[in-house]
Parts: structure tokens; C-alpha cells; sequence
């Protein structure tokens, strides 16, 4: 009697692989992330619109979201539901940096390398959530943190010189956000949307890009002068880069109109969260 060996080739891993990342547990928590993201956003855009109109002491930050989450009614579980929702998010875009995603050219290297950003700045927040939640941490200052990574780098070898690069990448990556934005390329997530809703939801995707870039491009612009300078004080987080915005000429009326556009932004991810592209 012959014995028949089976042997499982690499394409069909692969594809088991991806039939794992897109079951419906995945697809479940990538989509509670998404509502959770959301959430953070809306919260951020909140408080820095509070900012613009004369509140300043609140962080318009992740950390200043999490407090004003807990603050409100059954606080302590909202917290751990974004905490644990931005984990399965990270999860999630890590399957897509691994096994590529389903979206057009999703499984080209620029795409997966953009998919593993995404999952690091995810792991970061959801880490902070979660201790936060936990009542061990978290919720600190985005500024203070910007300041104490800059300094660690000007302790390394070239260091100057290497924030100098991040911040520039940064900002260039605030530039290209924007860019995308403009050239609707959100649409690649998106599934089918309803005619009467297409309109808004690409409202909601190009105001809420535009912001964002344009605080990545505040932020980086602030590592490059903290390394011109070589002075880690000069790094600025979201909070101090977004009341930077009301220090220009068009003042505070520039930082309103990025807050809404933070908020816009989160509700182009619940958007996302109920359209995305399977």
C-alpha cells in the first residue's frame, strides 16, 4: 500500500492566511476599532475646538480623550472598549502589512509598509488606552513624550541629524496625507456606498485628511526646528502643535476649522467602519 504525502505549498498558506484576516472575527474587530478610532478623533477635535475658543486647559491630545472619556457615564468601560477596539484595529492592519490588503494594489510594498505604520501608531494608542484603563498609565501628554523622544534621539550617534530626517519624514508624510485627500484615494478602502451618501462620506474623507496632514506637517516642522536648534524643547506633540496653529496670522479661526476637521475625520471612520472594503 503507497502512502501519499500532502504537501502545503506557499500561495495556498498565503491564501488560508488571508481567509483567516478576512473571517468575521477579524472583520468584527477591525470594524470596532474603526467606531473606537472614531471616537478618539471626535474627541480630540472636540477639545481642540474648546482650545479655539478660549479653554485652554485641556489637552487636545489622546490623553486628554481618554480623561474626557472617563469622565462620562460608565467612563471606565468606554475606556477599555476603545482600548481593547484600537487593539484588534492594530491587529488587523498588522494582517494587512503581513498578507497585504483587499484593496486595490493592497499588496504592494508601499501599501504594507503604510498598513505597518498604521499598526505601530495603533499598538502605541491602544497600549496607553489600556493602561489607562487599568489605572496604570497612560493618558500622559503627547508633548511631553514628543520632547523625550527627541531627546533620546539627539543622544544617539548623528542623532541631530536623524531627527532632523524624522521630522522631515513627517512632514512629508503630512504633505502626502493631504495630497490623498485631495485625490479621494480613501475611496480604496471604501466598499460600496449608498448614492445619497457618497457625496458626504467623501466630504468626510477629504476634510478629515486635510486636518490631519496638516498637523503631521505642524508637528514635523517643529522635530526639524528642534533639531536646527538642537534643543528637544522645541519638539511639540498634538496638543502644543495644535495651539500653534492659533498663533498665525489667521488665528484661532485656523484651529477651528482643523478641529472640525478632526471631528469630520471620525465620522469618516465610523463611515469606514460600516462601508469598508471586505
Amino acid at each position: 500500500m503507497r502512502t501519499t504525502t500532502s504537501v502545503t505549498s506557499a500561495p495556498s498558506v498565503r491564501r488560508g492566511a488571508r481567509r483567516v484576516a478576512g473571517g468575521s472575527a477579524m472583520e468584527a474587530a477591525a470594524r470596532w476599532g474603526l467606531v473606537a478610532y472614531g471616537v478618539v478623533h471626535l474627541l480630540i477635535g472636540a477639545l481642540a475646538l474648546r482650545m479655539a475658543f478660549g479653554d485652554h486647559g485641556r489637552q487636545a491630545d489622546s490623553g486628554g480623550a481618554l480623561r474626557e472619556l472617563a469622565r462620562q457615564p460608565f467612563g471606565g468601560f468606554l475606556v477599555w472598549a476603545v482600548g481593547v477596539g484600537l487593539a484588534g484595529l492594530a491587529l488587523w492592519r498588522l494582517t494587512e502589512a503581513l498578507l497585504g490588503a483587499a484593496r486595490p494594489n493592497g499588496h504592494e510594498p508601499k501599501e504594507r509598509l503604510r498598513a505597518a505604520a498604521r499598526c505601530a501608531v495603533l499598538a502605541v494608542l491602544s497600549t496607553s488606552a489600556i493602561a489607562f484603563a487599568a489605572g496604570s498609565g497612560g493618558g500622559g501628554s503627547s508633548d511631553e513624550q514628543s520632547r523625550d523622544l527627541t531627546s533620546r534621539v539627539f543622544d544617539l550617534p548623528v542623532g541631530r541629524w536623524l531627527a532632523g530626517a524624522l521630522g522631515l519624514a513627517v512632514v512629508g508624510i503630512g504633505v502626502w496625507s493631504v495630497v490623498r485627500a485631495l485625490r479621494h484615494a480613501f475611496r480604496e478602502e471604501l466598499g460600496p456606498v449608498p448614492a445619497r451618501l457618497r457625496r458626504a462620506v467623501d466630504a468626510l474623507g477629504v476634510a478629515g485628511g486635510v486636518s490631519r496632514g496638516l498637523v503631521f506637517a505642524v508637528a514635523g516642522g517643529f522635530v526639524v526646528q528642534a533639531a536646527v536648534r538642537y534643543d528637544p524643547d522645541e519638539a511639540k506633540g498634538l496638543d502644543d502643535s495644535l495651539r500653534a496653529l492659533a498663533g498665525t496670522p489667521a488665528g484661532p479661526w485656523l484651529l477651528a476649522a482643523v478641529a472640525l476637521g478632526l471631528m469630520l475625520h471620525g465620522l469618516f471612520l465610523f463611515a469606514l467602519a460600516r462601508w469598508h472594503r471586505g
